[in-house]
């Protein structure tokens, strides 16, 4: 399952690590020829070493040890080594008390500020690599292809359009951020610059909106937009068309002589619960919970087709899907609705900030 990197000639400070790259190469090098799209990149906690990916494609696991961190303070002391490392996930060893052997307490972090513990597994390399498995099997629909054909009458937006310029001003009020910490203040100028252009990044988000436009798609927020402001069609507001298998891009329609943003890297699921459900108007994702929902069962990435199929497919267990809500594991909530007012109404006073993580 990927490949392992570490500087030539490291020589681990922290036992824990050297006990872990053993293990994890007997593992993973076997499989290295097949390409996998994950790579495990070993640092030493006082120096999180970036992994510069080539591809959007690439999944990148980050790899470290040291203290445990203090009650309730796993999040914030561990979510900058993943970013500043540059990872998709970061694992955290703790060492065990005495000796080599499996790590008193592994934590797993996500972007999407999941944070949970392994303790105890009978095989732990198994252990360990389940929670990964969601990365190597994924597959990223982040690309777009911007066609110049939205209908002249579509140009200056609509009624649709407006109501999802007020939903984002309401939710950006909502101060629901996937992340404890602005990126830009853990990365160096270099770093940063190279995630804004490796996916078109704009800054964090603090959830999209979506309305479906019959007969021609739905309406989106386009990525890393301020959403207190969008208002400008085919750049900040995008008509999004369909999925194209063949590019692995969502098509979008925009007025010609505009240059548009990406679409919201969630458009793949958006496009999927719209043609799933002919009853859904209008879908708000946010990064927040709700009691009793149904979640799914694997944390996959944001964007990609797995992620997507499983919230169609949890959806469609719900008794009214043009009117749901599914958790999505570590990260968040997406919810359908007629229309985006009734959304608000509906689940905003019920809205836990806190995404319970597993």
């Amino acid at each position: 399952m990927g490949s392992v990197v570490v500087p030539a000639g490291q020589e681990w400070a922290v036992p824990a690590l050297r006990w872990f790259e053993a293990g994890l190469r007997a593992r993973v090098e076997p499989e290295a020829a097949t390409a996998t799209p994950v790579v495990w990149n070993l640092f030493p906690s006082d120096h999180p070493r970036p992994y510069r990916r080539r591809s959007q494609a690439t999944f990148v696991v980050g790899v470290t040890a040291g203290p445990a961190p203090a009650e309730g303070a796993a999040l914030e002391t561990l979510y900058p080594l993943l970013i500043r490392s540059l990872g998709n996930l970061l694992v955290y060893l703790v060492p065990p008390a005495s000796g080599d052997g499996p790590p008193a307490a592994t934590h797993f972090v996500t972007l999407e500020r999941g944070c949970y513990v392994l303790e105890g597994a009978a095989d732990y390399f198994a252990a360990v690599l389940r929670r990964v498995e969601p990365l190597s099997g994924s597959h990223l629909v982040i690309d777009n292809t911007f066609v110049p054909d939205l209908p002249p009458d579509l140009r200056a937006g609509n009624a649709r359009t407006a109501e999802m310029a007020e939903a984002s001003r309401a939710l950006k009020a909502l101060d629901l951020l996937p992340a404890p910490f602005p990126i830009e203040k853990l990365l160096d100028p270099r770093d940063f610059a190279h995630l804004r252009r490796m996916f078109q990044l704009g800054g964090l988000s603090y959830g999209n909106v979506s309305v479906r436009e019959p007969g021609l798609g739905f309406w989106m927020s386009a990525s890393g937009v301020d959403k207190a402001r969008i208002e400008k069609v085919g750049e900040e507001i995008l008509l999004v068309r369909r999925y194209d298998a063949d590019t692995r891009s969502m098509v979008v329609s925009v007025p010609p002589g505009v240059h548009p943003r990406r679409a919201s890297v969630d458009a793949i699921e958006h496009l999927f619960l719209y043609d799933a459900f002919p009853q859904v108007g209008a879908i708000l994702h946010v990064h927040a919970w709700m009691g009793g929902v149904p979640s799914t069962d694997v944390n996959y990435p944001c964007g990609t087709l797995e992620l997507a199929t499983a919230v169609r497919d949890r959806l469609a267990t719900v008794p009214d899907p043009g009117h749901g809500v599914v958790g999505l594991r570590n990260h968040g909530l997406t919810i359908t609705g007629e229309n985006l007012p009734e959304i608000f109404a509906r689940v905003i006073p019920h809205l836990l900030r806190q995404v319970p993580m597993r």
